[in-house]
């Protein structure tokens, strides 16, 4: 999966990419990179760390990676102490799209550049990577929806596993998971903040499924969360509760390739994501013209396509085509 970018790019999504990037050559080159982390309690923010990671070292480049473990005063002086290193460029997943406006300032004082990962930032910065979790949230959503009524199911509740509150992810995908069921009979209950972590989603669901006996499907705003759903769901026998969440998660993939009752993921391999985030790195370093936005791109997966994804590693592969 970790794959050292290419000069060469294909058509479509990758030639977009290509003039995002362009070739390694032309970029800065022994960098010291400063990456302040939200968290290490989820898989996938493991999995980013470990891409930017090799993507670092496979040419010459030093990475400094902080954890902030969710905590908006530990960030801040993580991004500090990152600062006092002296790092070239300066990668941040926000706890809070709002915390971070002191070390904005500060990096802007030292004339190191920020890039927001995976998360938004309000403040400005030299460009945002991610996906577009609207669009993840719809995708995964639409393919629920699908499958309920091709189980003649056109109405009932729905339960959603929340992310974390205030989180711009979690507002997003909430967003995209709502426009997939607008305008039909089904009655969407809240679940709560469960921060992404499948023990809290676990407690959340069998509080909610007490309440809600009637319940026809689960939304998570990650497959970790939905996993947890779907332990609960087995645990009581409901094997008619129908699953669906967000990232590409392995396991969820198996769940998908080899049953019938969790039904659509959608694709967010953070390895990629990670060596995307360098790639940018050395990229604004040499300060060269980057996007606003770059967007790592998705897919949504089904039965259909499961066995297409290699899913050997703890997250669902994902390259645009010719990557």
């Amino acid at each position: 999966m970790l794959l050292a970018r290419k000069p060469a790019r294909a058509l479509s999504l990758a030639i977009a990419l290509a003039a995002t990037f362009g070739t390694l050559s032309a970029q800065a080159k022994d960098l010291k990179i400063g990456f302040s982390q939200v968290t290490l309690q989820s898989p996938f923010y493991v999995q980013l760390r470990d891409g930017a990671k090799a993507a670092a070292a496979k040419d010459g480049d030093t990475l400094i990676f902080l954890d902030a473990n969710g905590d908006i005063s530990k960030q801040n002086n993580d991004i500090q102490d990152l600062l006092t290193r002296k790092v070239d460029v300066l990668i941040i997943d926000p706890v809070n799209p709002d915390s971070v406006g002191a070390s904005l300032e500060a990096a802007k004082a030292r004339n190191v550049p920020v890039i927001a990962i995976d998360r938004t930032i309000n403040g400005t910065v030299a460009t945002t990577i991610g996906r577009d979790n609207v669009k993840m949230g719809e995708l995964s959503g639409g393919a629920l929806l699908a499958a309920l009524k091709s189980k003649n199911i056109s109405d009932g509740e729905i339960i959603e596993i929340q992310g974390d509150a205030g989180g711009t992810v979690m507002q997003q995908r909430r967003k995209g998971f709502h426009t997939a069921f607008q305008g039909t009979a089904f009655k969407i209950i809240d679940g709560p903040y469960s921060e992404y972590m499948r023990a809290n989603a676990v407690t959340a669901m069998q509080d909610l499924l007490q309440a809600h006996p009637k319940v026809k499907a689960v939304f998570a705003h990650n497959d970790d969360m939905a996993m947890g759903a779907l332990q609960v769901l087995g645990e009581r026998g409901r094997k008619d509760v129908l699953v669906a969440g967000v990232d590409g998660l392995s396991e969820a993939i198996d769940a998908i390739q080899n049953g019938d009752q969790y039904v659509a993921t959608a694709l967010n391999d953070p390895q990629y994501l990670g060596e995307i985030a360098i790639d940018t790195a050395r990229k604004v370093a040499a300060k060269q013209s980057v996007p606003l936005f770059v967007d790592a791109g998705t897919a949504l997966l089904t039965k259909a396509n499961a066995a297409q994804v290699e899913h050997k590693s703890t997250f669902g592969a994902y390259r645009p085509t010719g990557q």
